[in-house]
């Protein structure tokens, strides 16, 4: 006990005193300054053998190792080191290692000095695994399992459903084999259920991603019926879901409430999910009594704004309305659990918050807690404005009650919008004037509102075409909020409607400024280019809006028109074939298509367009002309004539289309028919002179006693149409000469000269009526042809002078400029006209 030295009490604070201490001999810096040390390095002073004591020493080096028993003893120079194993001043001899790290006992002659050992190389290389073993064989197939499970998420992540599926397939095949091996080789005990338990899951899951839902219902069995997977009971709600998908609402209720029963109290809130979709099921099923009393036991537990709102469903559906009242009470005071926006202000004097402030402005946090808000504030809106008209007697006052409620909650921002919601009802209802008046209420409220109400004001008296009362509500919210890119629509609407068409392009561009996203301007400003006569800056607005806007047909059709105007047809009618895939059934498009196919000269694609807009809307006049005369220019003239009596069927008062069916029977060879069609026509529009030359010519080569009366009216006809033309002419004569006798009279009084009627005695042809009618009459016959010539082979020159067959060349004649120009703007009034899009 004489050699333990105990630690004084003083020195109790630190542990650690004297562990920074060391042995100067250790201290290598300084040997370069060392003498003695280099000395012995040069000759052989350094490699005499070393002096050894009584007792054989612990190390070559002489390093004095302090112990317990001793203490270390300092050794300036290698010359002046003591033995190691001497005994100094009687104390028993240090305790010290057999052989020091890195130093042998027996130095050879001529070594280097190499205490780490480098001299012996690299160290050898790592002994390789031997994978032919059962149990290596195993740990990489459980790898590859791993791998493929991960493989099948990551594909469904990817929503590339039938890779996922197959990998989820695949993963099983390869368990299976594993767990034949563990068998095998007698390792069945370690088969590794947890990897079993994830690839059945995911095969299930995958199945019902892919709508195989008979195949995931018994994967889930499996898993389910297999007692040794635990809180495998919970699964079963996933196949109630599945049930719920299949519409066997029994069965989804059934397993959901299993799922149910399995699950302890502990899990509440996974208790409170499927309450809930028991809840939707048993809507679903028209059972609201059962739905409101989940709802109900929800709303009393854990209460959401999900529940709150299928509450209001089911009692807006059974019709109790104060129940009503209270769900849409308990609905408004839902905790959402989110901070106030207050926390989002940064601080003007501390740069270091304003830093974190803003780096939280945007995380993914507080985009949940906005979504949670948005989401909250639209559940509410919609069951304020389905309960407003249910609740009272009538939905101006249901609303009123509304607002009060909500402007004693935490939505009280939501007033207002459900005070506008009100005017739209009233828009809805025809009732102009009382959503007018609702809308002037917020006049004087604050900026957001008074700029929301003023902008649909303006949209109201543009649609009245009140351009002025338009104009001042969008400048009055223009004033409220100069950022509101609807109200800069707006006001750009009405300075286009008065054709000042540079300040309406600025106002949209503002407007797009302002709102990046705003569809309405850059289609107006598209629009407004077009009027400009700037075309390609038109097409570069509509192709930006077709970017956003993929299957818009109005943004299609304008697109396609710019090309035309632009003259590239062909990708004119590339636009059209885009535009027919989103609306295929628009007679309109496809008579367009037609119309273009047509100007390139491919007459069998415009025959097809123009027959389909045909088959969609029979109506369209001039589809019909073309295809009757697309059928007279085949030789086809009997197709032709359903469609000239279609014509008929639409305007009967337009004789030239009977004069076509006529004109069809006589050129197919039916003269008997085409007489009967001319008959016709002469009893309703007996002053036709062309039916009644046709009728001579008709009656003329098929040899009919009619002819001469035919003739007889033909001559009182024409007589009838140049009296007056010689009335018409003599009239214009005489307002002409009194102009100018009143010109010329300076101050005399002059009437007009009354010309009286032209009667058949003042014509001056009373005393040689007779003769003049048989010279004119036999002149008349010598042009049509004899009875036993061909029909066709008559000259037309004489009754054709004043009228054109309307199935000649002139329908086939090329469209001018103006022509297309006028049927363009047909074409865009009737279907996709440039209407501005207010806001």
């Amino acid at each position: 006990m004489e050699n333990v030295h105990l630690v004084p009490e003083e020195e109790e604070d630190d542990l650690y005193t004297g562990y920074n201490d060391y042995n100067p001999t250790f201290d290598s810096e300084d040997l370069h300054n060392d003498a003695a040390f280099q000395q012995a390095v040069r000759t052989s002073h350094g490699r005499r053998p070393p002096m050894t004591a009584k007792y054989p020493g612990t190390a070559i080096g002489g390093r004095p190792i302090g112990t317990a028993y001793g203490s270390r003893i300092p050794v300036g120079t290698a010359m002046g080191r003591p033995m190691t194993g001497a005994v100094q001043d009687g104390a028993a001899r240090p305790m010290t290692a057999v052989r020091a790290a890195g130093y042998s006992s027996a130095i050879a002659r001529g070594s280097v000095f190499d205490p780490l050992g480098q001299a012996k190389g690299p160290a050898p290389p790592l002994e390789t695994k031997n994978e032919d073993t059962p149990e290596e064989k195993i740990k990489i197939l459980e790898k590859k399992v791993n791998d493929l499970i991960e493989e099948s998420c990551l594909a469904h992540a990817r929503e590339d459903l039938q890779l996922s599926l197959e990998k989820a397939k695949e993963a099983g095949r390869k368990e299976r084999a594993l767990v034949r091996q563990r068998e095998q080789t007698g390792t069945a005990d370690h088969i590794n259920l947890d990897l079993t338990y994830s690839v059945l899951f995911n095969l299930a899951n995958q199945y019902a991603n892919n709508d195989m839902y008979t195949e995931a219902l018994n994967t889930y069995q499996v898993i389910v019926k297999n007692k040794m997977f635990n809180n495998a009971g919970r699964l079963k709600v996933n196949m109630a879901n599945i049930y719920f998908k299949q519409k066997n609402y029994t069965k989804a209720i059934k397993f959901y409430r299993m799922a149910l029963d399995q699950i302890s109290n502990a899990h509440n809130a996974m208790r409170i999910k499927i309450m809930q979709n028991i809840g939707v099921v048993f809507i679903h099923m028209g059972q609201y009594s059962d739905a409101i009393t989940s709802f109900e036991y929800i709303m009393s537990e854990s209460p959401n704004i999900k529940t709150g709102f299928n509450l209001i469903l089911s009692y807006y559906a059974i019709g109790d309305r104060e129940r009503m009242k209270k769900a849409f009470q308990k609905l408004i005071c839902v905790p959402l659990g989110i901070d106030d926006d207050d926390k989002y202000i940064p601080p003007n004097d501390d740069p270091h918050a304003n830093m974190v402030i803003e780096a939280i402005k945007n995380d993914k946090l507080h985009q949940m807690e906005r979504d949670r808000k948005a989401l909250a504030e639209k559940y509410i809106m919609t069951s304020a404005k389905l309960i407003a008209p249910a609740i009272e007697s009538s939905f101006a006052a249901g609303f009123d009650w509304c607002v009060d409620m909500v402007k004693g909650s935490q939505y009280v921002e939501l007033a207002n919008d459900l005070e506008i919601n009100k005017a739209i009802t009233y828009l809805r209802q025809r009732d102009f004037k009382q959503a007018v008046e609702t809308l002037k209420m917020f006049e004087k409220k604050d900026s957001r509102v008074k700029s929301a109400a003023a902008t649909n004001l303006s949209f109201l008296y543009f649609l009245e075409k009140d351009f002025d009362q338009a104009d001042r509500y969008a400048e009055l919210a223009m004033s409220a909020d100069r950022y509101n890119p609807a109200a800069l629509v707006n006001k750009g609407n009405t300075v286009f409607a008065k054709e000042d068409y540079e300040k309406a392009a600025e106002f949209y561009k503002e407007a797009l400024r302002n709102d990046s996203s705003c569809t309405e301007a850059l289609y107006n400003l598209g629009l407004t280019y077009k009027r400009l006569g700037r075309l390609e800056e038109a097409l570069d607005c509509f192709l930006k809006l077709h970017a956003i806007l993929r299957n818009s047909a109005q943004v299609m059709y304008q697109l396609a028109n710019l090309y035309e105007m632009l003259e590239d047809p062909h990708q004119a009618i590339e636009w059209l074939m885009q535009l027919t895939s989103v609306t295929p059934t628009d007679a309109q498009v496809l008579a367009k298509l037609g119309d273009l196919y047509d100007n390139e000269g491919d007459k069998s694609q415009a025959f097809q367009y123009y027959y389909e807009s045909y088959r969609y809307f029979p109506s369209n006049i001039s589809v019909i002309e073309w295809l009757g005369a697309y059928y007279i220019d085949t030789q086809f003239c009997e197709k032709a004539i359903q469609y000239f009596e279609r014509a008929t069927l639409i305007q009967p008062t337009q004789v030239k289309w009977q004069l076509m069916v006529a004109s069809c029977y006589r050129r197919s060879g039916n003269y008997q028919k085409a007489l009967e069609t001319y008959k016709d026509i002469h009893r309703k529009f007996p002053e036709n002179v062309e039916c009644l030359r046709f009728l001579v010519r008709l009656c003329t080569d098929m040899g009919l006693k009619e002819v001469q009366d035919y003739a007889t009216k033909l001559k009182k006809v024409e007589k009838m149409k140049e009296i007056r033309e010689q009335r018409v002419r003599s009239g214009r004569d005489s307002s002409a000469r009194g102009r100018r006798e009143g010109s010329a009279g300076s101050g005399s009084s002059s009437s007009p000269i009354n010309t009286p009627p032209l009667r058949a005695s003042d014509s001056g042809q009373s005393n040689h009526g007779t003769s003049a009618k048989g010279e004119r009459l036999s002149v008349k016959l010598k042009t049509l042809p004899g009875s036993n010539e061909p029909y066709e082979a008559s000259t037309q020159q004489e009754i054709d002078a004043s009228y054109v067959d309307p199935l000649g060349p002139q329908m086939q004649r090329p469209k001018t400029a103006a022509r297309k120009r006028n049927e363009e703007d047909e074409f865009a009034d009737e279907e996709l006209g440039d209407d501005l899009l207010p806001e």
